[in-house]
């Protein structure tokens, strides 16, 4: 990758740009004070970058690492454009606004937001910052695809900035209730930021929906009655002259390629190993999550625990492993919620383990993306219990392994994956006893039972791709020029 040309003057050549609060790589920084960079290969990435390369595209994103500089970096057909950000900047914007006022508010309040002026302002100036880069990036007319919570004020920014353009918003996180959203005291320039787009898109029906209601209430704006569904026509919103699609866009996975490496040798053995290193118990249960307060870790080790407790699992035949990516270490709420859940997996090992057998085997640290496929094919039963989840991927990642038909998928009904996946065990992880239940039905299936609930779940993970659901995106963000009727699905 070789630094590119300065980035002053008109427009850019950039017919396609999409814009996220990382770049697809990574800076780091060696030892010596130099730098390099290394891929994040993410399923987004992997889902937009064949397009952006098929369209002269860019990238323009943080790339990881405070004050970094900000010429563009060239990748044979993709440009990226990294945006400086300072240590104060990633404080008050990613950690702050981002990370502990929207995350927990998005989340049904889980973790109690906070409202602080200053994150809010240093929100409003990083947001302006990326609908700078952006404006600087674009061809004259070109398409623009802006990701996530972390920049919902720049499709107004840039639409004021460069009219010419076309402009999707996609938030891959959950949109709240009413009621709940209204708790923001920047509500109005949060919804007004989202109307700059001329396509706002959720993963579901109902966080579309609820935009509709706080545009009518907050904008004054003139919403169309239309219902949002999967295959049903978007709603409308009409801004002044302008009329915004919003519409409902289940995100996938990359389902075929991971069907494809689950089915390799290597990984096969690789499996098998796992099992024998875990002592070949009967059954195996695994969590692969974020460590993040929304994805009700501490839910499943209770529920284990008393299960455990009533003897309805037996402690010399299953194990629990729990494999957790570390994940903003320095916010409090995550501190607190790592010791809880390292406490918990203590007391289960110290009450029902025996010396060289613990029950939970707890893993805090990333894992290779070959050994978490083995792990998958490994277990027996996945569990997948958020308290709430725009989608959760891990739940298609662990369908789309098991070509052997075996497993079995407990399901949170709290996350997006659920409206997909019904074939899965799903469940209220508000409800201990009914995740209790849901467990152990799942590891005593009957074999034929567990092959017809997995080939269905199958069917729909391997046809509902990534690389279909940027398509159907992209095609409705198109026919907006058009003034076409969009379909989603």
């Amino acid at each position: 990758m070789s630094p590119g040309s300065g980035h002053e003057g008109g427009p850019g050549n950039s017919d396609f740009v999409v814009v996220a609060n990382r770049l697809p790589i990574d800076m780091e920084r060696l030892p010596d004070g130099t730098t390099q960079w290394k891929r994040s290969p993410g399923g987004l990435v992997t889902a937009l970058e064949p397009l952006l390369r098929r369209r002269k595209g860019a990238w323009i994103g943080w790339p990881g690492v405070p004050d970094s500089d900000e010429d563009p970096i060239d990748e044979e057909d993709l440009r990226l454009w990294p945006v400086r950000l300072s240590a104060e900047d990633v404080a008050l914007y990613y950690e702050g606004f981002s990370n502990a006022t929207l995350w927990p508010l998005y989340h049904d309040v889980i973790v109690k937001p906070i409202y602080h002026r200053e994150w809010w302002d240093r929100y409003v100036e990083v947001n302006r910052r990326f609908a700078e880069a952006t404006s600087r990036a674009a061809a004259e007319g070109a398409t623009i695809w802006v990701q996530d919570y972390q920049l919902q004020l720049v499709p107004k920014m840039l639409r004021m900035l460069r009219p010419d353009l076309t402009i999707g918003f996609f938030l891959h996180i959950p949109f709240p209730p009413v009621e709940l959203y209204m708790q923001m005291p920047w509500r109005t320039e949060i919804i007004e930021g989202l109307l700059g787009a001329d396509l706002v898109g959720f993963h579901l029906p109902g966080g579309a929906q609820n935009f509709l209601i706080l545009s009518r209430r907050l904008v004054g704006a003139n919403t169309s009655r239309a219902s949002i569904g999967v295959r049903s026509r978007f709603g409308e919103v009409h801004v002044g002259f302008r009329t915004v699609k919003v519409g409902a866009f289940p995100i996938s996975i990359d389902s075929g390629a991971l069907d494809a490496k689950a089915k390799e040798r290597g990984v096969r053995q690789r499996a098998r190993e796992i099992r024998s290193e875990l002592g070949n118990p009967r059954k195996i249960l695994l969590g692969v999550d974020r460590l993040d307060y929304t994805k009700g870790i501490d839910v499943r080790l209770k529920a284990f625990s008393e299960l455990l407790k009533e003897d309805r699992i037996k402690r010399d035949d299953t194990v629990l492993v729990q494999l957790a990516t570390p994940s903003r270490e320095r916010v409090e709420s995550y501190i607190e919620m790592r010791e809880d859940i390292e406490r918990q997996v203590g007391h289960i090992n110290g009450e029902f383990g025996e010396v060289g057998h613990p029950l939970v085997h707890y893993i805090h640290r990333p894992v290779p993306r070959d050994e978490l496929i083995a792990f998958f094919k490994a277990a027996d039963v996945m569990l997948v219990t958020p308290l709430r989840d725009g989608m959760n991927l891990v739940a298609k990642e662990y369908v789309a392994c098991r070509s052997d038909l075996g497993g079995a998928l407990v399901l949170s009904e709290f996350t997006g994956a659920a409206a997909e996946l019904r074939q899965a065990y799903l469940t209220n992880p508000h409800h201990l006893d009914g995740v209790k239940d849901a467990i152990e039905e799942a590891l005593n299936q009957e074999p034929e039972e567990g092959r017809r609930r997995m080939r269905a779940l199958r069917r729909q993970v391997l046809a509902h791709d990534v690389d279909r659901w940027a398509r159907s995106f992209l095609d409705a963000l198109a026919s907006t020029r058009t003034g076409e009727d969009v379909r989603s699905g």
